[in-house]
């Protein structure tokens, strides 16, 4: 469409009265890949969109989904989305705290049409004129919109108030990669108050610095509840319910046995317990959801029944899209896939219905065939574990499941050799860096770890029996969590606990001196 398309439709779809102004961007030769010169035309009907959300009023999480859905069937294709932050309120500070994040679409509605189907949806979910800046279920702003900079008495695009608001820029900034892959993002730059684009106007604000403060936190929905989880290591404890795991196989099949192992591993110390009903081990034998779940839900349920499950979260371990939803169903908080998604094809359109967090973890293959030779090929393991990671989140994503409810694991053990993991052990901060370079967003999500028990770890101390490699489990775990693990998955949780406590301390002291 031609930049004079859009001013016929810019005035055609208004009833203002007042000039309206719009001026394709000419970005700086430095955020082109093209030549110093070029401007930027139109090429499609499609325009690339970022809308801010915020909410304080009734259930802000379900507000969001609300109207993330409404936004979709509006004509608006949601692509990214940002982090999840709560946030002190600004401006009118006698208010609850907000949620607030960011989307970044394409659409075809032209920026004033774009405006009144934000505005309904405002509307239709309860909000009313009232305090400027004041509570409100839901409060959708654009913030960008292609290539443009646009004024009119009813819209300013950018958004004229977007440079001095921090829980606007943090989930603008995750919607962006470190990498300038396209001209549009190169002219969001460039519409930048500052001449380093974004990434400047943020730092100016305070950056990364501002996150994990009173005022600004970055948190993932569970169920009603939001966890910060940046405020300590979070514990996940291992509880097989099978008769072949590599490690505890056969000795947690009974529903007593199970609640008793569950219940020893919250008394000391577990924040999570992830169930698996199915071993994932290398050439395990597949079984099928019906028997998956026959092991499982009995088990699920009666740990939630236990006094001492209260307030902690119950993760299921399953690849199959039947088994996550009866879970769900039944009380768990997390959908935990070693597959990301690739062993069965309805996965990720069930979890985004589930409106759970999902961990999806890198694997190449399945179980059988994860440590085939050419599964185990890799040019630089951790930049390519990174690659495929963020392609499973972007999976995820555009399947409806925002990238704040999204755990990443780089799948240590699985398609990997003994030097792929250790890489990854020391690799944990590369592995941000190079899903940063794609999507900002996804490379601020918790980040877990799983080498407890694992076979290279008995190669390299000479221990064949896997319950003699809880020492080593504790150095691995001792060197993700230095390195950036957010949450580690272990069989032994006394050891552990106190194994992130101290690293923690040492975490937390070195940003005292920093």
């Amino acid at each position: 469409m031609s930049g004079l398309s859009i001013f016929r439709r810019l005035t055609s779809t208004t009833k203002c009265v007042t000039k309206v102004v719009l001026n394709s961007c000419k970005a700086p030769a430095s955020f082109f890949h093209s030549s110093p010169d070029s401007t930027v035309e139109v090429h499609s009907e499609e325009q690339e969109v970022v809308i801010a959300l915020g909410s304080n009023v009734g259930d802000r999480l379900n507000n969001f989904d609300e109207a993330l859905q409404l936004m979709r069937r509006s004509g608006i294709d949601i692509r990214r989305h940002g982090c999840l932050y709560e946030t002190e309120p600004a401006y009118v500070t006698d208010q609850p705290r907000f949620l607030n994040s960011a989307i970044r679409g394409v659409t075809k509605l032209g920026p004033h049409e774009l405006l009144d189907v934000l505005k309904k949806i405002e509307k239709d979910m309860g909000r009313t004129d009232g305090i400027r800046y004041g509570p409100r279920p839901i409060d959708l702003d654009i913030l960008l919109y292609g290539r443009y900079r646009i004024t009119s008495d009813r819209l300013i695009i950018p958004h004229e108030r977007i440079w001095e608001r921090p829980f606007v820029m943090a989930p603008l900034v995750d919607l962006l990669g470190s990498d300038l892959n396209s001209d549009v993002v190169a002219c969001w730059h460039s519409l930048s108050i500052h001449p380093g684009g974004i990434f400047e106007s943020w730092e100016k604000l305070g950056g990364q610095s501002l996150i994990g403060k009173d005022g600004m936190k970055r948190v993932l929905p569970v169920g009603k509840s939001l966890w910060d989880w940046s405020r300590k290591t979070s514990v996940m404890g291992i509880l097989n319910v099978t008769p072949d795991s590599f490690s505890d196989g056969g000795k947690y099949q009974s529903v007593q046995d199970a609640v008793s192992q569950a219940r020893l591993m919250i008394s000391q110390g577990a924040d999570i317990i992830d169930i698996g009903a199915q071993s994932t081990r290398p050439m395990a034998s597949k079984i099928s959801p019906e028997e998956e779940l026959e092991r499982l839900i009995p088990v699920l349920e009666a740990i939630l029944k236990m006094p001492e499950a209260e307030g902690k979260f119950m993760s299921v371990d399953t690849f199959y899209s039947k088994v996550a939803s009866e879970a769900v169903s039944k009380g768990a908080h997390f959908v935990n896939d070693v597959s990301g998604g690739h062993l069965d094809s309805k996965m990720l359109d069930v979890v985004a219905g589930l409106k759970v967090p999902y961990i999806t973890m890198h694997m190449r293959g399945n179980p059988s065939t994860m440590q085939n030779s050419e599964n185990l090929e890799y040019d630089d393991v951790c930049k390519d574990v990174a690659a495929e990671l963020c392609m499973r989140a972007r999976d995820a994503e555009l399947s409806g499941i925002p990238a704040w409810k999204v755990i990443i694991d780089p799948g240590i053990g699985f398609s990997k050799k003994t030097e792929h993991n250790l890489d990854i052990l020391m690799g944990l901060p590369t592995i941000r860096k190079e899903i940063a370079r794609k999507s900002l967003a996804v490379s601020h999500v918790p980040l877990l770890i799983g080498p407890s028990r694992k076979r290279f770890l008995g190669d390299i101390c000479s221990h064949s029996a896997a319950s003699d490699r809880d020492p080593a489990t504790v150095a691995s775990v001792t060197t993700g969590v230095l390195g950036g693990a957010n949450i580690v998955r272990v069989h032994n949780v006394r050891d552990n606990v106190d194994a992130v406590r101290l690293c923690d301390a040492v975490l937390e002291r070195r940003t005292s001196l920093a």
